[in-house]
């Protein structure tokens, strides 16, 4: 499985959690989970809304997919 985002991690750093994201969206706990764990992914406003509660740049919620040779 490819680890495209980087949620998890960053709900960590700033001491937040998947019920307080999920609050904060009026989205399931579910869903945020599986955002979490990278079954599903956000979609981009919905990104660019989680980036801004967590007061990060969009590209910290990312991973940098490109394969370095």
């Amino acid at each position: 499985m490819v680890m495209i985002n980087r949620l998890k991690v960053v709900l960590v750093e700033r001491e937040k959690s998947g019920k307080w994201l999920a609050g904060q969206l009026g989205k399931s706990t579910c869903t945020v989970s599986k955002w979490c764990s990278n079954t599903t992914q956000p979609d981009l406003n919905t990104l660019d809304k989680i980036a801004k509660l967590l007061n990060v740049d969009i590209k910290e919620l990312l991973n940098d997919t490109e394969k370095s040779v």
